[in-house]
């Protein structure tokens, strides 16, 4: 079986080339087809917190000129000649990653995110693994990937909306499945932004009991309405107290340091706080705060599978992101916005307007 790809497709979006630029238009060229490959049209994407990050190289790592965008929904235009998968005009979806080994063991447990040849491909700011290209993202018109790797858009959910559940909804389904939420579980979400307000909503479609944990009551109306039963101020230090040992999971979405250990006491017996944002270098903390056996842990996105159950899950309970629609012009104010929490509760990118 050859390798070698049909013609090149040219292609446009909005990239930015040093981390104290902005994003501007940018023109390149996706691969042609490979025998596994799906050309997919971008119809939305998803701003995530995790563009703003690698566009300013608040990691290190960045690799420009950055492309962003790993929230991508579209149609499918084209397929290469071993795909019969999918067909000319199926709705369909791409996470955070493009590619893995799929053949490891973490691979073949459907863990394609935790790769061990290499780690995962990223849809952008990552590297091809046949022909060595950088990856760029969805801010574009158009994405060509590995057919594994491409996703289906159930019937009925509406393409905008969808567009967060490839990265917001993915990092908090997985470990709330993986920590076994479910009826009579009792779950804090801290955090209550893109990530938080979907581990808020999952959870409670999972039929938990979910609190919201936060520094001021101002979240309260928000959070009920999402599908919180109540709120906890962790600036309350009685109510913390009070609600020692009472939690079978906190998923921790917040995405800058800060004290996590504060959160710890309020787990029962050998349950976890899952840190799901990227927060840099843990501020310290007492081993103390882990005994009683109680788990600090993260988790990163979900494998392949396991999105598309996801996508097939909140299509079967109508669970969407609260979403707010802008044109790819408006990408820099919508990352300053987002800087400063502006957002309610997360950015998509009609790519309409990028023509």
């Amino acid at each position: 079986m050859t390798d070698s790809p049909t013609n090149a497709y040219p292609a446009k979006g909005y990239a930015t080339h040093a981390p104290d630029q902005p994003l501007e238009p940018f023109s390149f060229t996706r691969r042609g087809l490979r025998h596994d490959d799906v050309l997919i049209e971008i119809s939305h994407c998803g701003i995530c917190h995790s563009d703003l990050h690698t566009a300013r190289n608040d990691w290190g790592g960045s690799k420009y000129p950055v492309l962003p965008g790993h929230e991508i929904v579209g149609h499918v235009r084209a397929v290469g000649d071993d795909v019969s998968d999918f067909s000319q005009g199926d709705r369909v979806a791409v996470g955070c990653m493009v590619d893995a080994c799929l053949e490891c063991d973490h691979c073949e447990q459907g863990l394609e995110q935790y790769c061990l040849d290499g780690g995962m491909t990223g849809t952008y700011n990552g590297t091809d693994r046949r022909d060595g290209s950088p990856t760029y993202g969805g801010y574009s018109d158009k994405i060509v990937v590995r057919k594994e790797f491409v996703l289906r858009i159930p019937d009925g959910m509406d393409m905008g909306a969808a567009a967060p559940l490839l990265c917001a909804g993915i990092t908090t389904y997985s470990p709330l499945k993986q920590w076994k939420v479910g009826p009579g579980s009792k779950v804090a979400v801290v955090g209550l932004g893109g990530l938080g307000h979907m581990g808020v909503k999952l959870a409670a479609a999972m039929g938990a009991d979910v609190t919201v944990l936060t520094r001021t009551e101002d979240k309260m109306a928000d959070a009920k309405a999402l599908g919180a039963r109540d709120i906890l101020l962790s600036t309350d230090r009685e109510a913390m107290k009070a609600a020692a040992n009472s939690f079978d999971m906190i998923l921790n979405t917040i995405p800058v340091p800060h004290p996590v250990a504060q959160y710890m006491p309020l787990l029962k017996v050998d349950c976890a706080q899952v840190l799901v944002g990227v927060i840099g270098t843990l501020p310290e903390m007492h081993s103390g705060h882990l005994l009683g056996r109680r788990i600090l842990t993260g988790s990163g996105i979900g494998g392949i599978a396991e999105t598309q159950e996801m996508l097939d899950f909140c299509a079967e309970k109508n669970i969407l992101p609260e979403i707010e629609t802008i044109a790819m012009q408006d990408v820099n104010t919508a990352y300053d916005r987002m800087e400063k929490s502006d957002v309610r509760y997360r950015f998509v990118i009609d790519m309409e307007t990028l023509a």
